[in-house]
């Protein structure tokens, strides 16, 4: 009986999720386990051994054909696998079929709504929405989530978009911070541009309190401003200012 011979270019793979990158006029394909690409992209697996099946770049994964080496150094300049697979998982489109497709889509805007609804609050009563009404506002404005982006990502991009449709805002952060009376007056003008509103100050011949609120976009900034004064201390009193009554959450 003779013997069957695979070609040394071919890789065959089975129960597999294709993500394909086409560049150069050339299609490239990594092999992953199902379910995992989507946790990758969100930063929820992290060893990228339980993502990718083999660290081998195809042209197609279907038919098991490996891709030219002079091809992969031509597109991406290295022939160094992995680093290829890794800007084809991040960069790639992720090849389902429709009905896995519409349930991954229905998870994902789930989870964005989710983030949305955590980290924002309606400015008129400063509490946060249901996730129900948010991802009717975000169909409202034609929003649609894509595989290759994190919900954590496509949140924090479409939450102004929402303000054309519902009021909503970022959940403000709380600060108090405490700065010698010296250095009072240059401290709060170059504070003044990242407070949304002051809610105490008080100031004496030794040093000026003040507890304000800020967007969690400034938080950085105005950590950074308060290192620079040796007589300054900073305390985060609250990562989300919502209504009395309501829970306290991270952003």
């Amino acid at each position: 009986m003779s013997k069957i011979f695979t070609p040394t270019n071919q890789i065959r793979l089975t129960n597999v999720a294709i993500v394909r990158l086409k560049r150069g006029g050339i299609r490239f394909e990594i092999a992953c386990y199902k379910n995992k690409v989507v946790s990758w992209r969100n930063k929820l697996e992290k060893d990228i051994d339980e993502v990718l099946q083999t660290h081998t770049v195809f042209t197609n994964v279907s038919k098991g054909q490996v891709a030219k080496k002079e091809d992969l150094i031509k597109v991406f300049q290295t022939d160094d696998k992995t680093k290829i697979c890794l800007e084809i998982l991040e960069k790639g489109e992720l090849q389902i079929s429709d009905k896995e497709r519409a349930a991954h889509l229905d998870t994902l805007t789930k989870e964005i709504a989710t983030i949305i609804s955590d980290k924002c609050v309606n400015p008129e009563n400063k509490r946060p929405y249901p996730t129900s009404i948010i991802i009717k506002a975000m169909k409202d404005v034609h929003f649609s989530a894509k595989l290759n982006k994190s919900a954590k990502q496509q949140a924090l991009e479409i939450i102004p978009k929402l303000t054309s449709v519902i009021p909503i805002e970022r959940a403000q952060m709380r600060i108090k911070v405490s700065i010698g009376a010296k250095d009072a007056n240059k401290f709060k003008e170059k504070l003044v541009k990242f407070v949304s509103k002051v809610e105490m100050e008080k100031c004496d011949s030794l040093d000026l309190n003040m507890e304000f609120l800020i967007d969690p976009g400034c938080y950085r900034q105005v950590e950074e401003l308060c290192n620079s004064y040796k007589s300054a201390t900073f305390e985060l009193l609250s990562l989300k200012e919502v209504a009395e009554g309501d829970e306290l959450l991270s952003c």
